[in-house]
């Protein structure tokens, strides 16, 4: 199989990909054409067929498997596909495994790294809290280890959302040591916790897309509630406590035009909101850097929309 990452600019691929989306349009001139996204476990690629009514193009839909032919093209410093050939094929022609893009780590050993670190939250409250979500509630754990974080942003596979979440707790580990001042129990238990909206967020592998309720509420609303409807469960949980745990979570994108209702008043919510944001912007830098080339094999990357610059890789 000829994986995305490898595609080059004057490529002839004929392979199988998941056609993650596929939309209709006009061009200038008024003819019609289709635009599709195609995924396999290394990436994904815009691809264009120009021409759909021709006799080489099935019918097909978005989460279909489709043996494509095409010719990889450079299009605004991207590449991109031009589809020939197009023809959804049959369960047992492909390996999903070869689509679904999946975390480097073992999955089960850094859910045991999370399991550690809730060991260690001595406060009995909010070690009754984690353990009610990721020790007690097996289809929860079931979801969070096979949870993407992200729709494309970054840790958008398999176990994205746990690596994201154990780093995260990781630094908020330091950052407790480092400045005495910070609760430990209260900042490693919002850290676990501070996108567990996600799982509501943002629908499971191979759709991986936002639900009505991630559009409509977002993952920050979302966590909160589920918090604070789980402590409501443990008989005698401190208000203030919850209501500095929901803070926490509530403050974690830092600033309003962020998706954040609060802005960080705790110095706890201020850690969190450093770690995640650490996380995302390193994990997202080292997705580019290993899955995209340019186009006239530079060491410039192009520009991206998150870090506002032309990203270049590094050379010694």
């Amino acid at each position: 199989m000829k994986y995305i990452e490898t595609f080059r600019e004057g490529d002839r691929v004929g392979d199988i990909y998941l056609c993650k989306s596929i939309s209709s349009a006009v061009t200038k001139n008024g003819k019609p054409y289709q635009s599709m996204i195609l995924q396999d476990k290394t990436g994904t690629i815009d691809a264009k067929i120009w021409d759909p009514n021709s006799l080489g193009i099935d019918d097909f839909e978005a989460l279909d498997y489709v043996d494509v032919v095409g010719d990889v093209i450079s299009f605004n410093g991207m590449l991109q596909l031009n589809v020939k050939r197009a023809r959804k094929v049959s369960d047992g022609e492909y390996d999903p495994k070869e689509y679904l893009p999946v975390s480097e780590r073992n999955i089960e050993e850094m859910y045991g790294e999370l399991l550690q670190f809730i060991a260690s939250v001595k406060n009995p409250y909010l070690n009754g809290l984690l353990e009610h979500f990721f020790v007690k509630d097996v289809d929860f754990a079931k979801r969070f280890k096979n949870h993407s974080a992200a729709k494309n942003v970054h840790h958008s596979f398999i176990g994205g959302l746990l690596e994201h979440t154990l780093s995260v707790t990781k630094l908020c580990d330091y950052y407790a040591r480092s400045y005495t001042c910070i609760n430990r129990d209260l900042l490693l238990t919002a850290a676990m916790f501070h996108d567990i909206g996600k799982l509501k967020e943002i629908a499971p592998f191979p759709v991986n897309d936002y639900t009505d309720d991630g559009n409509l509420l977002g993952h920050i609303v979302m966590g909160s509630q589920q918090i604070a409807e789980a402590a409501g469960k443990i008989p005698g949980f401190p208000d203030r406590l919850l209501a500095q745990l929901q803070h926490c979570i509530l403050a974690h994108h830092g600033e309003l035009e962020y998706g954040s209702p609060k802005k960080p008043s705790l110095i706890e919510a201020v850690a969190l909101n450093l770690a995640d944001n650490t996380d995302a912007k390193l994990e997202t830098m080292r997705e580019i850097l290993e899955g995209t080339t340019s186009a006239d094999g530079s060491e410039w990357l192009g520009y991206n929309r998150l870090f506002e610059v032309n990203i270049r890789r590094t050379t010694i």
